[in-house]
């Protein structure tokens, strides 16, 4: 698997996280960063890709997590991603 489609994998798995706190309902995460991405090994087939995000820092228009993504107990892959958190309404008018 390449390493970019891990890494949005990663992005998309925040995302998922940021949209089920409840304070942020109506609300829609969008990628603003990256920090810190790292891909240590590769990913082959057969192999079953886990993926880690942990919300480290949420305000009420941005939020910050820590990712990895594991096979077995080897991390493959880690980044810090940041996002704008915008109101569906927001993105709807544009």
């Amino acid at each position: 698997m390449p390493g970019v489609l891990i890494v949005e994998a990663m992005a998309q798995v925040s995302g998922l996280l940021f949209a089920q706190k409840l304070e942020h309902t109506g609300k829609l995460a969008v990628l603003l960063s990256m920090d810190g991405v790292k891909l240590r090994k590769a990913v082959v087939p057969g192999d079953q890709l886990i993926l880690i995000s942990e919300a480290v820092r949420m305000k009420e228009r941005m939020a910050k997590c820590k990712c990895k993504a594991m096979v077995g107990q080897s991390i493959v892959a880690e980044a810090q991603i940041k996002f704008m958190l915008v109101d569906d309404e927001q993105l709807q008018k544009t």
